[in-house]
């Protein structure tokens, strides 16, 4: 390095965190189980559960007087299905800010085709687009961590990158699961193996806060040390969990059923939010 040049720690930009309140007043959000919040109970709320966008709503709702939300999201459903029930009624609420996570359920399908799901998905950006609200996009998670999940990490990357590139053409922002790296680990999730539990949810809740650049006393949270199973107690665990969870999976795959048949929208007018008197420091 030249005496002239500036050091590499000069050259960064440092983050800021927003000093001012946030400018959005109206949120809805958009998806499958993740948005819905399954795998983080709470018999008070709507349906019946919580997650990371009731979560964010509660902090946007804390700082700003006259705030909204609303949750269209329904566990199981393709994206086809999310954009022909959830976007239209999306459009009506007139929101400022949109939150949508679609094409999961699609991508783990085998044999799926993730440019073909990410073209679906850049459709749907392109009418919510154009009323002018703030769009949240989510990459989806890195699945190396999990077994289960891991033979179709390729897939999940190129969608990734079509989301990545479709919120940079609209200039919405994008919430990066595969960048979070602290939830890459079995303890941030449901018994399902599939959906995040409370600690998942709180983490993400966490980064999408990050990435709207709103300041928050959401603090972070860190798991208990994993014990060591032995190999017999690991596959004893497998067994439960593929009676419990895979088959009916496939089940309902075979049948062409989705666990969201017959379940509606848990918040589908936009609503003012509580914040929780009980969230973790």
């Amino acid at each position: 390095m030249r005496n002239n040049e500036p050091s590499e720690d000069a050259r960064r930009t440092p983050y800021v965190p927003n000093e001012t309140a946030h400018p959005w007043r109206r949120m809805v959000a958009i998806g499958d189980s993740f948005t819905e919040g399954i795998g983080d109970p709470e018999p008070g709320s709507p349906g019946g559960h919580r997650g990371w966008a009731d979560r964010v709503a509660e902090v946007l709702s804390s700082q700003v007087p006259d705030f909204a939300y609303a949750n269209l999201a329904v566990r199981g459903k393709l994206i086809g299905q999310i954009v022909a029930d959830q976007i239209e009624p999306a459009l009506a609420l007139k929101p400022d800010l949109v939150t949508f996570s679609a094409g999961g359920n699609d991508v783990i399908r085998p044999g799926s085709d993730p440019d073909a799901v990410a073209q679906q998905f850049e459709d749907a950006v392109v009418r919510l687009s154009s009323t002018g609200a703030t769009l949240v996009l989510f990459t989806g998670i890195d699945t190396n961590f999990t077994p289960v999940f891991r033979g179709i990490r390729g897939r999940v990357a190129i969608y990734n990158e079509n989301i990545r590139a479709i919120a940079d053409r609209y200039d919405a922002i994008v919430a990066d699961q595969w960048a979070l790296k602290e939830v890459q680990d079995m303890r941030f999730f449901d018994d399902d193996r599939l959906h995040y539990n409370s600690l998942g949810h709180h983490e993400v809740a966490r980064m999408v806060l990050r990435a709207l650049n709103v300041p928050n006393d959401l603090q972070p949270m860190q798991p208990d040390t994993t014990p060591v199973l032995t190999w017999r107690a690991a596959r004893a665990n497998d067994l439960v969990w593929a009676r419990e969870y895979l088959m009916p999976w496939v089940l309902r795959r075979l049948r062409h059923q989705s666990s969201g048949d017959h379940i509606t929208a848990k918040r589908p007018e936009p609503l003012p939010v509580l914040r929780r008197a009980d969230d973790p420091d």
